[in-house]
């Protein structure tokens, strides 16, 4: 469909190789974009991922609790190995 789009031709091989990457061809714009991209600010002490393997009824138990649970989870880990 795109190929038979009268206002969307394929490049030709011609304009191919004029291209230049975005961020070549507006710098500003690309720096612009790359500073206002967002997320979640880097964490000073990262979370590690794992993989574990708990009782049905632990991580259900932490669940019934609401959103967060992780969180609690984690504050509980944290006091059972004397960390807090």
């Amino acid at each position: 469909m795109i190929a038979s789009d009268p206002d969307s031709p394929e490049a030709t091989d011609a304009q191919l190789a004029q291209a230049k990457p975005f961020a070549k061809a507006f710098p500003a714009l690309a720096e612009k974009m790359r500073k206002n991209a967002g997320g979640r600010p880097k964490a000073e002490n990262p979370k590690v991922a794992v993989s574990l393997r708990l009782d049905p009824e632990v991580v259900s138990r932490f669940k019934s609790e609401g959103p967060g649970w992780q969180t609690r989870m984690n504050e509980a880990l944290r006091q059972a190995a004397g960390l807090n």
